[in-house]
């Protein structure tokens, strides 16, 4: 029995040194990978770092995902440039200090790095750079983040930012020689390379241009007080109207692209240079990346290991398709894989499936419409709610019978019993961003007057067919568009006024389920 004791005693402190053995190992492999990040770094601030990627969402598998590097020959103007990687022109204004760093890394172990990729066909640039700091009381705007309620009035100039010189600084040797060689003293750019690289394009307050403005070159010992460091790359965003729809969907496609562009391996963290105050719309902020934060929200200075600068909004194809010919067509991702046409994309389904994976749901799936099946039509509705600070609650009507339009559907669904339609009413000011893409998901045909809430066709299904009611003044290409870069069937019913007869809505419906094989 001690015998038998003894062995078992043996064989237990001997899984005891090698499981130990093991995490040495581990940490020991930990440490020196991430030894070039840590090594300039002040004994006392190590408190406050974190191992890269350790709070970071990974990508999801998307079936429409194609792939973004570099590549010099995309043509001016085409699909790709416009909606995938046409950021082709590399410009280095800091070196990285590791030789052969590609696009997405950022050289832990020296001084800091600043790059720009720029696009010929949007005109603007996304930049990035490394050991950057955020003196965020060298900006002026409003706290952010605030309960609408809690600021009511508040003007908009106050939440958007203004720079002083040295709101961002980023490490350097002192004085640095600027775009084509001009002396720009402690400014890592100048003005040239502005007009150049970041233009104002018709843009009144370009806040990201102000942005770069401020950044000059310090030596390393200001990065002594950094309150916190940022160990994961993260988005610096500032958004303008970013209570509409329409336009945050700019935002979430421009922050999209810049992580894909500068090649980042996880969904990188947000930071708000804005001193917007909530909205439902951070939801899915909050769903597509890893987290997110307001500048004004820090305590003090803080810096980044690796900061990515997305482009406004407005420089984004969505925004820029309503004065641009654009004349892109979607085609699906193994399509354009086996035959390459730079008259086709399928950028907008891969982005839609990011939103729908970001919410957990599958995209892996189709739908397949079968002999009885059950046909959700989805009716967005405009309804009142209080967007942002300068709102009364009240949403301008697109349709004036909106009602009457919904009551005539109704009723035409309740009479038509051969047909399994499933009308759904799509509050969605009072749901969830969550349920209003599963709503969007779930839908065979999406029916609505042009308002932003029909942007969410983005993250509609191949075979969805759109509806939309145009009332006169409100001729838009917007969700047309929209429909014609994803490759969904368009219908639209164009009004004499703001008025819809609802037999001719309930006509086209009809005719529209038909072809469904209703």
């Amino acid at each position: 029995m001690n015998r038998n004791k003894s062995k078992l005693l043996k064989i237990l402190l001997a899984l005891f040194a090698l499981n130990s053995l093991s995490l040495y190992l581990y940490f020991s492999h930990s440490h020196s990978h991430n030894r070039n990040s840590h090594d300039n770094v002040p004994f006392n601030e190590r408190s406050n770092l974190r191992l890269p990627h350790q709070f970071s969402k990974a990508w999801p598998i998307l079936p429409s995902y194609l792939p973004w590097s570099q590549n010099p020959k995309v043509r001016y103007r085409s699909c790709e440039a416009y909606f995938g990687n046409g950021f082709t022109t590399r410009v280095d204004l800091l070196p990285t200090p590791t030789a052969g760093n590609g696009g997405g890394g950022g050289g832990g172990g020296g001084g800091g790095w600043f790059r720009c990729f720029y696009s010929e066909t949007l005109r603007s640039s996304i930049c990035e750079g490394g050991k950057l700091k955020m003196n965020h009381e060298k900006i002026a705007m409003s706290k952010g983040g605030e309960r609408i309620e809690d600021v009511m009035g508040r003007r908009d100039e106050e939440e958007l930012p203004e720079y002083q010189n040295g709101a961002f600084q980023i490490e350097g040797d002192g004085v640095v020689v600027g775009f084509r060689g001009k002396r720009v003293g402690k400014r890592l750019v100048n003005d040239d390379f502005l007009n150049s690289y970041v233009p104002r394009g018709g843009i009144d307050m370009h806040t990201m241009r102000g942005l770069i403005g401020s950044i000059e070159v310090v030596d390393a010992k200001v990065f002594d007080e950094c309150e916190q460091w940022v160990e994961e790359p993260t988005l610096l965003v500032t958004r303008f109207e970013y209570a509409n729809v329409f336009h945050t969907f700019t935002d979430w496609y421009s922050a999209y692209v810049s992580s894909r562009v500068t090649g980042l391996p996880n969904r990188p963290h947000v930071v708000f240079v804005d001193g917007h105050s909530q909205t439902q719309l951070e939801e899915t902020w909050e769903a597509l990346f890893s987290s997110i934060r307001y500048a004004k929200n820090f305590s003090g200075p803080v810096c980044f290991r690796h900061a990515i600068l997305s482009p406004l909004g407005y420089e984004t194809p969505l925004f820029k398709g309503l004065s641009e010919d654009i004349s892109c067509h979607g085609a699906s991702a193994h399509e354009l894989w086996q035959n390459p046409d730079d008259s086709k994309t399928a950028r907008m389904s891969e982005f839609g499936e990011m939103i729908r994976a970001a919410f957990g749901f599958q995209v892996n799936r189709h739908r397949i419409e079968k002999p009885g099946s059950v046909h959700n039509v989805l009716f967005v509705r405009r309804e009142d709610y209080l967007a942002h600070p300068r709102h009364g609650g009240k949403v301008e009507s697109r349709l004036s019978n909106e009602q009457e339009v919904f009551d005539s559907l109704q009723s035409w669904v309740s009479n038509n019993p051969e047909c399994k339609i499933n009308l759904v009413n799509g509050l969605f000011a009072h749901m969830s961003m969550k349920d209003q893409v599963r709503a969007i998901q779930d839908a065979s045909v999406i029916i609505g007057a042009h308002g932003a809430g029909l942007t969410h066709i983005v993250s509609a299904m191949p075979k969805t067919v759109i509806l939309e009611i145009v009332a006169s003044q409100y001729r838009r290409p917007h969700f047309r568009l929209i429909a014609q870069w994803k490759g969904l069937e368009y219908h639209a019913i164009y009004l004499d006024g703001s008025y819809a007869k609802p037999a001719v809505v309930t006509d086209k419906l009809s005719s529209i389920v038909k072809n469904l094989g209703c």
